[in-house]
């Protein structure tokens, strides 16, 4: 017989095994300097996936860089940043590929600092196991339950604690159970199905892969044991079809398909299909894949589907299967996980990104805020760094979603600026608010083209915006007098004036500030739906919320004029004695002086105050609307 037959056939086999393993993706997580690195380190070392090389330049990494004396040092194997070699710690999230006999293994090993719980989250996102090491020495810290918390958020269900330097303690099993004791009632209400507690050495590797001599009072598995017999199979196939579209695809004139990975379920030639916002209905014709048109796939797979019918589908859209449809809804309620530094405010705007479709989305209310030490609920008006809480969002257009407790793919949402395009949270669809199927919008004969027809103008709002004294009130004011003098219909929305009725009710917080311009957004919008030149002065300090108040609008319908007033011309007219108080502390959160003025980077019109008088600048501005056919 052929000795390279057998080689090649003896291969193939080892291949065939290998591809049928199944996939468990897990994450190591706990407070700062637990031992996640080492332990990670270790499992790659003890599967005996290190290359020679590898090895050596652990040795020398160890030596310059660790800190277990002449021991080598694991943790080096994935602490690969220099930053993070440097101090000891990880700061970001470092995934690893290792295998045994039973099973494969994708492993990320996030950072223990509270500054970088987000990328923690990242980890979790995709994971059906959580590691949680808690350092003997210390027991349970804030950053233990944070973690325990953000893994039963995001639905992750099977658990290990994972005792470690338990040779620091001198293996005592009355440290041990004290600490199980401990998490297992903070754990009680987090909704885990699996928690088994095991007592490591991730340094020496005592109940990693093999037991040891050290603790003969533990009988439990090792760490490796446990992680290839545990069963976290979430049966996505037997859940209901749900595919979002990533992108239509039409390379020529005789072939459309719709293509995407599906999120569950399983889908077949001539099976019936929805387009979940729309309503509209067919049949599969065929899969279609690089590989061959395939008689069934499933969750998982990225595929795509060409129908009998031709029907309005777009990227983004979610297709379903009929008889259980996603829910569709431009409001809902959901767990909201804050990563950015920059504080989420209610009302201010923001990208909402579920799927492959994005929207835009505000934040309006904050039901409460989750002390992640106790579990107790908060009132908050805003949220920082790290922080989670339920939330009730608004869209711009439904948006087809599930559940997140009933499909992760399709229940999931991140949330964006707009401007810098940087991911500020994670969010978790609860349900989805019902009071928005009662609202409609009222047909109306009388249309806003037909209003300003019979005013002979078009509606625009002018949005003046700049310091405090810089001009804004005396300029608009000038302005809507040239207007009425020419005959056009006009409306003043005056940030002081404004402030005496319709927001009375609110201070000069960050967050009252973002609400104040939401509030008069609306106003200026439906004064511009009757018709009118609208002019809206206010100090309007933050661009997200100018351009909240733009995309209100219709385009051509807002015209952003910038009164540039230098802060030291502002303060030496102070009218109302304002700049005085608040650089005697008396007044707080002033803009230009304690809180922050973002300039216009586009407007339409930008205004020199100072070098001009205000008649001078109302002419401009008249000027610009009559060249521009508004009046």
């Amino acid at each position: 017989m052929n000795v390279e037959a057998l080689d090649l056939s003896a291969f193939q086999d080892y291949l065939t095994r290998h591809e049928q393993k199944s996939l468990l993706r897990f994450l190591t997580c706990g407070s700062v300097d637990d031992g996640k690195s080492t332990l990670i380190g270790r499992l790659l070392y003890d599967t005996k996936l290190l290359f020679e090389d590898q090895l050596a330049s652990l040795e020398r990494d160890s030596r310059k860089h660790g800190t277990v004396g002449e021991d080598i040092d694991f943790a080096l194997l994935v602490d690969g940043l220099e930053a993070e070699r440097e101090q000891g710690i990880t700061i970001d999230v470092a995934y690893r590929f290792f295998a045994t006999d039973l099973r494969k293994f994708i492993v990320a090993d996030t950072p223990g600092h509270e500054q970088y719980t987000r990328n923690m989250a990242t980890g979790a996102s995709n994971s059906d196991l959580a590691v949680i090491l808690v350092d003997s020495r210390q027991g349970i810290l804030p950053q233990t339950r944070r973690h325990s918390y953000i893994v039963s958020l995001l639905g992750i269900q099977h658990v290990v604690l994972a005792v470690n330097k338990i040779d620091l303690m001198e293996y005592s099993k009355e440290v041990f159970d004290k600490i199980v004791a401990e998490y297992t009632e903070f754990a009680r209400d987090l909704g885990f199905k699996t928690l088994q507690a095991i007592p490591l050495s991730a340094r020496f590797g005592d109940n990693v892969l093999d037991k040891g001599p050290n603790m003969p009072w533990y009988d439990g598995p090792t760490l490796v044991q446990h992680l290839e017999s545990v069963d976290v199979a979430e049966d996505r196939l037997s859940q209901s079809f749900r595919m979002p579209v990533q992108w239509v695809n039409r390379p020529n004139l005789d072939f459309r398909g719709f293509s995407g990975t599906i999120a569950s379920g399983l889908v077949k030639p001539g099976d019936p299909i929805v387009v979940a916002k729309s309503g509209r209905t067919s049949t599969v014709k065929s899969i279609v894949t690089m590989d061959g048109d395939l008689e069934e796939a499933g969750a998982g797979e990225a595929v795509t589907l060409t129908l009998a019918d031709e029907i309005d589908i777009s990227r983004g859209d979610v297709l379903a299967t009929p008889e259980d449809r996603p829910d569709v809804s431009d409001q809902f309620a959901a767990e909201l996980i804050w990563m950015s530094d920059e504080e989420m405010l209610p009302g201010r705007a923001y990208l909402l990104k579920m799927g492959s479709k994005t929207v835009t989305a505000t934040v309006t209310e904050i039901k409460h805020k989750v002390d992640i030490n106790t579990f107790n609920k908060l009132a908050a008006k805003k949220l920082s760094l790290n922080e989670v809480a339920v939330v009730n969002l608004a869209l711009s257009e439904p948006v087809a979603f599930d559940p997140y407790s009933e499909n992760r793919d399709t229940g999931s949402f991140i949330l964006i600026d707009r401007l810098t395009n940087l991911t500020l949270g994670a969010g978790m669809v609860e349900f989805g608010l019902r009071r928005a199927d009662n609202i409609h919008w009222q047909a109306l004969d009388v249309t806003k083209q037909a209003r300003a027809e019979a005013k002979g103008q078009k509606p625009v709002v002018l949005w003046f915006t700049g310091l405090s004294g810089a001009g804004k009130s005396t300029v608009a004011n000038l302005v809507e007098k040239m207007l009425h003098v020419e005959g056009r219909h006009t409306y003043t929305l005056d940030g002081d004036n404004v402030r005496h009725g319709l927001n009375k009710d609110l201070g000069f917080t960050d967050a009252d500030r973002v609400e104040n311009i939401r509030r008069v957004s609306e106003a200026a919008r439906l004064f511009v739906d009757a018709g009118l030149i609208v002019l809206v002065s206010f100090i309007s300090p933050f661009r997200s919320e100018r351009r909240m108040a733009r995309d209100l609008m219709e385009a051509g319908e807002f015209i952003e004029i910038y009164v540039n007033t230098p802060i030291e011309i502002a303060e030496q007219r102070d009218p109302k004695g304002l700049y005085k108080k608040a650089r005697a502390g008396q007044i707080k959160n002033f803009t230009g002086i304690d809180s922050p003025y973002e300039e216009p980077e586009n407007a339409e019109i930008v205004l020199t105050s100072g070098s001009k008088t205000p008649e001078e600048l109302a002419s401009e501005v008249v000027a610009y609307l009559k060249s521009n056919g508004y009046a």
